[in-house]
């Protein structure tokens, strides 16, 4: 009998029920078809279990690189966007970050899409890879937050880069991130808030601020966080000045697994963008407007893909969508 879960089923089978179906059909094993590939990051993994890694395969000058693409035994939508997997031997601990993987494929071969665009999710960011792919451009999209993105453009390990990271400074989004080889291109404006399930008489109407004090005050509000390196992440960290809550280390990787857990009881509030949580029925106390902008390296700006996804954002249709989703476009001529 399989597991429950359907990644961990589809790598059960894999690993045990395949090879016996092929022993009794008298089929030879089946040849892998792998690749080498660069894991960039460090990946922690359970001692005593061999753990199997999904990731994307994105094209750099020195060779492949594997993203790790999502974790759990649930991660369906993980599974349909990797490219293959590999695994870490039961007896580590972690893979360190840098460490050369064979990668076995899900299907024949990798194709190396068009555009690699790296770092925060946004709900808008699929309208704006629709569009892309009704003009012929293949994109990928790997949800790394915010500051995996910076990382991974200054590293020439993708051509965009979203990000919404304000500097504390001056108060100014992303461009205390520009570094060599990196060009700032506007996105979108969004609303930051504090989500909660509507009727929730500890939240309804009252301010952000004093929701967030009745959540901390008490240990029986559970919250859902958002992933490290996120810029939403940060925000939230900021707004607990070091209070770790209970459900803290719940931490899923999209607006989208925040309101998801709140709407199906699994948590009372997180911290959320406004279109996402009217997209959920959520209630909604608004905390912080942001800039939801890209970074673009340079030296790949004038790629035929890059330069469709510029025109893209520039596309009143697109814009329009872009608006009926809640947010506001940058004006056409700083794009």
């Amino acid at each position: 009998m399989l597991p429950g879960f359907p990644t961990s089923a589809i790598f059960t089978f894999h690993a045990f029920v395949a090879p016996l179906i092929r022993a009794r059909a008298g089929l030879s094993v089946e040849a892998a078809h792998t690749v080498a590939a660069r894991v960039p990051v460090r990946i922690p993994s359970e001692l005593g279990r061999e753990e199997f890694v999904l990731v994307s395969l994105v094209g750099a000058d020195e060779g492949l690189i594997a993203f790790p693409t999502g974790k759990g035994s649930g991660a369906v939508t993980a599974f349909s966007q990797a490219d293959g997997f590999f695994a870490i031997d039961a007896l580590a601990s972690a893979l360190d970050a840098d460490s050369q993987v064979e990668v076995k494929l899900i299907g024949k071969s990798e194709r190396a899409p068009d555009l690699v665009i790296m770092g925060s999710h946004d709900i808008a960011l699929d309208v704006v890879v629709g569009a892309l792919a009704e003009r012929g451009v293949h994109a990928r999209t790997i949800a790394v937050g915010s500051l995996g993105g910076v990382s991974a453009a200054s590293r020439g390990e993708c051509d965009i880069a979203p990000v919404h990271l304000i500097d504390p400074a001056n108060g100014v989004y992303n461009r205390h991130l520009l570094g060599p080889g990196l060009a700032l291109l506007p996105g979108w404006r969004r609303m930051q808030g504090f989500v909660f399930r509507p009727g929730d008489a500890r939240f309804e109407g009252h301010s952000a601020e004093t929701a967030l004090q009745t959540a901390l005050a008490d240990p029986a509000i559970l919250m859902v966080n958002r992933n490290a390196g996120s810029g939403t992440r940060v925000l939230i960290d900021s707004l607990l000045r070091g209070a770790r809550p209970a459900g803290y280390a719940n931490q899923p990787r999209s607006h989208n697994a925040v309101a998801a857990a709140i709407a199906q009881h699994r948590a009372d509030w997180g911290v959320a963008i406004a279109p996402v949580a009217n997209l959920y029925g959520l209630g909604f106390l608004p905390i912080s407007p942001e800039h939801y902008d890209f970074l673009v390296v340079e030296g790949r700006r004038q790629r035929p893909a890059v330069q469709t996804f510029i025109e893209v954002l520039r596309d009143e249709a697109t814009r329009d969508r872009i608006r009926a989703l809640g947010m506001e476009p940058a004006a056409k001529e700083s794009i």
